[in-house]
């Protein structure tokens, strides 16, 4: 894959292109950990509306260990879109090439450390550390993309998606009879771009889930992989800048 392709993808200069394939891929690494998670921790991790609520329904049924367990996870996420933006703002004061990079590299390595170690988290009975770990890497990676399309595109959660997705379809079906002043016009190709993103959220999730069923923990090295071959090219362009 030529180097320039893979520098619009995590590179600091930002255009509509390179946001959209930034977002379709992490949406597919979203979905594959989301629904791959549920398999080893029997938790969805990529939105934080379940994990909410479920505070409320344990705080109510005195579930005092379940709750503390929720709370952590939301700071986990916390956490993570803290990271993320630190990062990234300590790379735009520096002028780095990899100010996105940076938490794509971490999201990976963290990624890795999940499949090389979770069976023996697992095992030893620290699944609540474990959905934290996942949380504070959603978390991560959600505010890479917000931060990257100025809040256009979000990855990790589908509600909003196709909330968006509704409100075009509304648009689009719209009969504006004769009338040219106030016409209601749909966004076709943010339509387009909502519709990728919830099809690669899917696909993840497909991938994600058979992957954990069939490989385990290890199904996330492949995924890890990916996200560090996204970072590469602007972390080596940082390299060769300090020489």
């Amino acid at each position: 894959m030529p180097m320039h392709y893979l520098r619009t993808y995590a590179g600091p200069h930002r255009t509509d292109i390179s946001n959209r394939r930034l977002g379709r891929s992490l949406a597919f690494v979203a979905g594959a950990v989301n629904a791959g998670g549920f398999f080893a921790v029997g938790q969805y991790t990529s939105h934080m509306s379940g994990i909410v609520s479920a505070l409320a329904d344990n705080l109510a049924l005195g579930q005092l260990a379940l709750l503390w367990a929720g709370l952590a996870s939301l700071a986990a996420f916390f956490m993570g879109a803290a990271t993320s933006a630190i990062l990234i703002n300590w790379g735009r004061r520096h002028d780095a090439h990899s100010r996105y990079a940076l938490p794509l590299l971490l999201e990976a390595t963290l990624l890795l450390v999940f499949g090389l170690m979770g069976a023996q988290l697992a095992s030893q009975g620290h699944i609540a550390g474990t959905v934290a770990l996942l949380c504070y890497v959603m978390g991560l990676q959600n505010a890479i993309v917000t931060k990257a399309s100025r809040a256009e595109i979000r990855t990790t959660h589908v509600t909003g998606l196709v909330t968006d997705i509704g409100i075009e379809l509304g648009k689009l079906a719209y009969w504006n009879r004769d009338s040219i002043a106030g016409r209601v016009t749909a966004d076709r190709q943010r339509l387009a771009l909502l519709s990728s993103l919830l099809a690669m959220f899917l696909c993840g999730g497909i991938a994600g889930a058979f992957g954990f069923k069939y490989l385990g923990f290890i199904a996330t090295v492949p995924l890890a992989l990916v996200l560090l071959l996204l970072a590469i090219v602007p972390l080596f362009d940082d390299v060769r800048a300090n020489r």
